[in-house]
């Protein structure tokens, strides 16, 4: 009689090896808005595409799409839902060198839900890990880090 293994065996095959990023910012936090459109604080109030324990805040970290509100800016961004990308993160974020970079700020570009950049430039450094997942961000980016 032969036995035969329990284990299940993944059906998704070989997939490429995200280092873990520490998730620093859940919902709540206010972050600075790093490109030109004008709003200068924004406020985080929905993570995109987050998956976590019952009960427990959904968090953002370096890359991600988050839905923000204009809490500081014009008149007529404010109080309106739109889409953001977390560029920089005060959290150390470990590399698969070795190192930790860590930023002096949260900060967040506007982004449409296509991936388009709401402004023309961004100010100041931008994560590596954000401009690999957004192109069009790197492509904005005066420094990327």
């Amino acid at each position: 009689m032969t036995a035969t293994k329990s284990r299940a065996v993944s059906a998704k095959g070989v997939q490429e090896f995200r280092p873990y990023i520490t998730r620093a910012l859940p919902l709540g936090a206010r972050v600075i808005c790093a490109d030109n459109t004008g709003a200068k604080v924004l406020e985080i109030i929905m993570v995109q595409k987050t998956k976590t324990r019952v009960s427990r805040y959904p968090s953002a970290a370096v890359g991600d799409f988050v839905n923000v509100v204009v809490k500081k800016g014009p008149g007529e961004l404010r109080k309106q839902i739109y889409g953001a990308v977390i560029i920089r993160q005060k959290y150390p974020i470990k590399r698969l060198s070795g190192i930790r970079v860590s930023f002096e700020d949260n900060a967040a570009v506007l982004v449409t839900p296509e991936g388009e950049i709401k402004g023309t430039e961004i100010k100041g450094p931008v994560a590596v890990e954000a401009s690999e997942k957004w192109p069009r961000i790197a492509n904005l980016a005066s420094m990327v880090v």
